[in-house]
């Protein structure tokens, strides 16, 4: 009789004499070929919730399933621990950013642990730690050496009461969320990385296998658009620029330019505003701080702006155009001013009706009879009021008019893209702290890398100011300067996050290599990873920098490939009560709980029976007790002694032979594509049939004994402490996670009946159960032979007969 089963007591013993056995610990290996499968890694946030345990569980067992195949598999985790949350809590609790990440990192292993996973932990990698962070700073250097780093004015959010920047999570409705005070916007020297050099290259997704909406979504931050740069001449007394320089996708409309905007942050808006409309102007930009990029560019909001009282020339008609600002031009995209065309661009005419500004028509809808338009046309037509284009379909005017624009020296073709640099500096503590240093004498001066890492001062001072601590902390801020030795100041930005996360997947080849920020051979036989998973909602973020920082490596001649990631897999979210599990929500499911009352197995196939990976679902834990009660019974059935009965014959054992292979080839299939959820209900049905076969005793001992091995070696990367379990019991050698995968036999697995559809004139009439071995002849004469099939034919002529074999029959009659 077997005894009972207690997964609490299972898991804890095989956990345990896995880390002692050291049976995960992966090394390089030649023999084999290598399988690099990565989940994203987790924040540092404290605890793990179930939606966590969806995204790492199916990945562990697609990861077990290929190390069964053959594959020689690093599957790791680590930590990124860097970010805001530590520093508020630090400021909220008291308690240093270091210390509560530390104590989350405990909280989230034991947790990870707690799963059964793969994970090689001596591999992991935590990114706030000085050996981890070093390197982060040293990839600062190369990009800074190759100018992909530099340094300029952005804007951010600015309390004048609190003197300091703010994060966009501390405005609220416009006002500083601790004061009130009214936030502005103010520009602030900040470190970028030059992303654009790569915009192009970033569009394209050549030789990967990411999903079509990721791919779309990146070209779309892309945002690249064929076009002109046309320059408008300017001529203003006590001004040096003698051009403004537009970009445009509709150079056959420059005709019709009737104004034109610029940003209200435009260097040359100072310069060119007359003294008579410089209060106006002023107030405006001050409104205009107040806003974010996003309210400025919303399509809902209403375009306003005001005009500056000076013009530029258009040098296609030699019309004065007058010059205004508005705050929908942004100076960080473009060249940060843009030409009205009010007829043949809809947000253009809203503006022009609402200053009364002129709307010439210069591209004529074929309908058109001279007349004012009630709405901006923006389709193709002919050019009008254009001078030697008029007549010239818009779509040829496009490529005739930059050829002339190129001709006279007034423009050229050009390509413009959407995307920004990366803003990587933070006015906070707990990130990466730039390695630069700033002297009065040699200027902007990087860190030496033999210095590195530059650590953060242990002893920062944590007040709800906004500001970085390590701006008032005089240890840190005052050195010296590496190439003069005289007294000079540290940066105090640390990285963006993102930054940690752009390089995690390269550490994991060799997360102690001390002399590099990792190990050139082992990162040649891992990288790139072989199947990357995770969150849609990373694809122009986290997903984005990733690609630009291999591709800007590969330049360097640092890496040899340009794509971290060959295969990228969207598991869907897991929702309670139709909203994402979130603290704010107070809607977080904690599996601990589930573990301990039903076992991490249980909640491992539960998570990949509830819903199809890439879809997600509602939470229910209603159907975790059914998933246990499974494993309970497969359980009993593995251990019960079995006998075979006077039934047991040639056609069971045909019949056992053939289900067994058939689940073999449809679980290798399953777990290949990613389906999860038909893996795990296959293997239900093989248990139960199992059970009919024990009941009956209808095969022999051998038969059985090797239907049951076959289930626990497909079950295993599902439920590995079960499957362990029971496969010592059985006798078998240590470990099952060390077996081959089972193989099928094609011959067993093929259907000894299948059935037949039968239609008359492509309506369904009856379904055949017929050998698998049925010929036409014989399928035809079946048909004719069913009752439900003759009453359609009586009287009626058959035209045709349409056969596929072992599938269909329709017969085709008048």
């Amino acid at each position: 009789m077997a005894s009972g089963y207690n997964p609490q007591q299972i898991e804890e013993k095989w956990q345990r004499r896995w880390a002692e056995d050291k049976l995960y610990r992966v090394t390089e290996d030649s023999t084999r070929p290598k399988w690099y499968a990565l989940t994203m890694f987790p924040y540092t946030s404290g605890d793990l919730h179930i939606g966590h345990w969806y995204a790492v569980v199916p990945a562990d067992v697609h990861a077990r399933f290929k190390r069964m195949r053959g594959y020689n598999v690093l599957h790791p985790m680590g930590f990124d621990a860097f970010g805001l949350p530590a520093e508020n809590a630090a400021i909220k609790r008291g308690i240093h950013p270091f210390t509560w990440t530390m104590q989350n990192v405990d909280n989230m292993r034991r947790q990870l642990r707690s799963i059964g996973a793969i994970y090689d932990w001596s591999r992991e990698v935590i990114t706030c730690l000085p050996e981890y962070y070093q390197w982060t700073q040293w990839f600062f250097l190369k990009l800074y050496q190759a100018g992909l780093a530099y340094r300029d004015k952005a804007p951010v959010n600015w309390c004048a009461n609190c003197q300091t920047v703010l994060a966009n999570e501390q405005v609220v409705n416009g006002f500083c969320e601790r004061c009130g005070t009214l936030v502005t916007r103010r520009d602030l020297a900040q470190w970028f990385f030059r992303i654009t050099k790569y915009a192009e290259e970033l569009r394209q997704h050549d030789g990967i296998d990411w999903p079509e909406r990721i791919k779309i979504m990146q070209r779309n931050w892309v945002g690249k658009s064929q076009g002109a740069e046309i320059a408008f001449a300017l001529d203003h007394p006590g001004v040096g620029e003698k051009e403004i320089r537009v970009f445009t996708t509709r150079p056959d409309t420059v005709f019709g330019v009737t104004f034109m905007v610029l940003a209200p942050e435009h260097p040359l808006v100072a310069e060119l505003t007359a003294s008579e409309r410089l209060a106006e102007v002023e107030d405006y930009i001050e409104r205009s701080r107040r806003r974010t990029d996003i309210e400025r560019l919303a399509t809902e909001r209403e375009k306003e702006g005001v005009f500056i009282g000076a013009y530029v020339t258009n040098p296609l008609n030699g019309e004065k155009v007058p010059i205004w600002i508005g705050d929908y031009v942004l100076m960080s995209y473009g060249t940060g001013a843009v030409m009205g065309v009010p007829a043949h661009d809809e947000r253009d005419f809203i503006f022009a009706k609402k200053y009364k500004l002129p709307i010439p028509v210069v591209i004529a809808p074929s309908d058109w009879q001279g007349g004012e338009l009630e709405a901006a046309y923006t389709e193709p037509g002919v050019m009008v009021n254009s001078g030697r284009f008029n007549g010239l379909p818009s779509e040829a005017g496009i490529d005739a008019v930059c050829e002339y624009l190129e001709e006279k020296g007034w423009g050229k073709r050009a390509v413009s893209y959407r995307l920004r640099d990366w803003l990587i500096s933070r006015q906070r503590y707990w990130g990466a702290p730039i390695p630069i240093v700033y002297c009065e004498k040699c200027g902007i001066v990087p860190v030496p890398e033999a210095d590195l890492p530059v650590l953060l001062p242990e002893n920062a001072e944590f007040k709800p100011t906004g500001e970085s601590p390590l701006k008032y902390c005089p240890e840190f801020v005052n050195t010296t300067c590496p190439q003069c030795a005289a007294p000079a100041r540290r940066e105090t930005d640390t990285m963006d996050t993102f930054m940690c996360s752009s390089w995690y997947f390269l550490r994991y080849a060799s997360p102690h290599y001390q002399a590099g920020p990792f190990a050139p051979d082992k990162l040649d036989y891992w990288l790139p990873v072989d199947l990357y998973t995770g969150g849609a909602e990373h694809a122009v973020m986290h997903l984005f920098y990733a690609r630009f920082f291999v591709k800007a490596l590969r330049d360097m001649g640092l890496v040899g490939f340009g794509e971290p990631f060959q295969r990228l897999f969207n598991q869907g979210v897991i929702i309670v009560e139709r909203q994402k599990m979130s603290k704010s929500r107070g809607n977080v499911i904690n599996p601990d709980a589930y573990v301990s009352e039903l076992g991490a197995d249980a909640v491992r196939a539960y998570l990949m029976f509830v819903a199809p990976w890439e879809q997600g679902g509602e939470w229910d834990d209603s159907g975790l007790s059914g998933i246990s009660r499974w494993l309970n019974r497969l359980w009993h059935l593995v251990l019960a002694e079995y006998s075979p009965g006077e039934a047991a014959g040639a056609e069971a054992e045909r019949a056992l032979a053939r289900i067994t292979h058939q689940t073999i080839r449809k679980v290798t299939g399953d777990l290949e594509r990613l389906r999860f959820n038909v893996m795990v209900s296959a293997l239900m049905e093989l248990t139960n049939y199992l059970a009919k076969v024990k009941e009956a005793g209808s095969v022999n001992k051998e038969s059985w004994v090797g239907a049951i091995k076959t289930l626990l070696l497909l079950l295993a990367p599902a439920a590995p402490h079960l499957t362990e379990e029971l496969w010592q019991r059985l006798g078998y050698a240590y470990s099952i996670h060390n077996q081959p995968w089972p193989e099928w036999d094609e011959t067993l697995a093929q259907d000894e009946e299948v059935t037949l559809v039968v239609q008359v004139n492509g309506k369904l009439r009856d379904r055949l159960t017929v050998p698998v071995s049925i010929t036409e002849a014989e399928a035809k004469e079946l048909a004719q032979g069913s009752q439900r099939v003759r009453a359609h034919l009586e009287g009626k002529t058959v035209i045709k007969e349409i056969y596929v074999p072992g599938k269909l029959l329709n017969i085709v009659v008048k």
